[in-house]
């Protein structure tokens, strides 16, 4: 979310939501590389907070009308934007993140979270750390819409980023354990996404995951 002035950010994706009849959903992140942070012009250290505005922006632009903000990252001087959104309030915002801030801001501003490359035991407590922060700010945690971006390279086993094999990779019974995993867990979406460039390669694996995977879940 901090890579565009808010503004521009939600005038788009509420003119998507025009163009689609209502079928787009917002993924929001702080995003993590300095580098790219460096080459924008952005403020790395304050990206979770240019985040929270830039959420807060997008929920007024999507009400259509005069619109204005003045906040610490974020201010500009009353504008009108219209039509808003064709989804009311707004479109769901889904927000991403596995840290405690993170899984704060999906309790304050989402609709519901989005989770990415968690194993099991992380997937269990960081659903547990979001339930309890939902229950004490006073939202019911089973209101929150639950999402899951898993890549899948079958046949492939990959090191995980927190170590042992990461999730989506391996054989198709590994992934098949994984998908079930994911939605056993609660998990009611799951978004799988391919790694690498080779557009080949990826059709490939996609192919497999059709074929091996999903007619056994």
């Amino acid at each position: 979310m901090p890579y565009r002035h808010p503004l521009l950010t939600a005038r788009m994706l509420v003119t998507i939501d025009r163009f689609s009849g209502g079928r787009v959903t917002l993924g929001a992140g702080v995003g993590w590389l300095r580098e790219e942070f460096e080459a924008l012009g952005a403020d790395h250290a304050r990206r979770g907070r240019a985040t929270d505005e830039a959420l807060e922006v997008f929920k007024a632009v999507c009400a259509g009308g005069e619109v204005s903000y003045l906040g610490e990252t974020t201010r500009f001087d009353p504008v009108h934007s219209n039509p808003g959104s064709v989804q009311r309030p707004h479109p769901p915002i889904l927000v991403g993140g596995v840290s405690d801030p993170a899984l704060r801001r999906v309790v304050r501003h989402g609709d519901g979270w989005l989770a990415v490359a968690l194993d099991r035991p992380m997937l269990t407590e960081r659903l547990a750390a979001l339930r309890r922060l939902a229950a004490d700010a006073g939202r019911d945690p089973g209101s929150l819409d639950l999402a899951f971006k898993i890549f899948i390279a079958p046949g492939k086993a990959r090191p995980g980023p927190w170590g042992g094999r990461d999730i989506g990779s391996g054989s198709p019974d590994e992934i098949l354990g994984d998908l079930r995993m994911i939605l056993d867990a609660g998990i009611g979406t799951v978004i799988v996404r391919y790694r690498g460039d080779d557009a080949e390669a990826q059709k490939r694996e996609m192919e497999r995951f059709a074929a091996e995977v999903v007619p056994r879940l």
